[in-house]
């Protein structure tokens, strides 16, 4: 993927500015787009959890796993993550997994 610059920060430039720079480059909006999903999911696992007050550790233990991994999940890696996991957490929560396919945005 190209970048807008040849490197990949510069000095004094804070972090919406410099996507804000990449985002003129097709190839970096697309595959930013293509994870508007995995960012929806992933902050509203973290903010479900944090209104339940529970921290990771306390998460993990409620759906038998350990809190390095859910901490891998909630940065990112629920990729891998299986629908029985996800259920498995949103029901620790309180919370209606939905999982439904639509039409992609163009």
């Amino acid at each position: 993927m190209k970048t807008a610059k040849s490197h990949k920060y510069v000095r004094g430039q804070n972090l919406k500015e410099y996507i804000a720079e990449q985002m003129k480059v097709p190839d970096f909006k697309k595959a930013w787009h293509d994870l508007d999903t995995e960012f929806e999911l992933l902050e509203s696992m973290i903010k479900a959890r944090e209104k339940a007050g529970l921290s990771q550790e306390q998460l993990a233990k409620k759906i038998g796993t350990k809190q390095p991994a859910l901490s891998r999940l909630e940065r990112g890696a629920f990729k891998k993550a299986t629908v029985e996991t996800l259920q498995k957490i949103a029901d620790a929560l309180d919370m209606k997994l939905v999982i439904k396919m639509q039409a992609k945005r163009n």
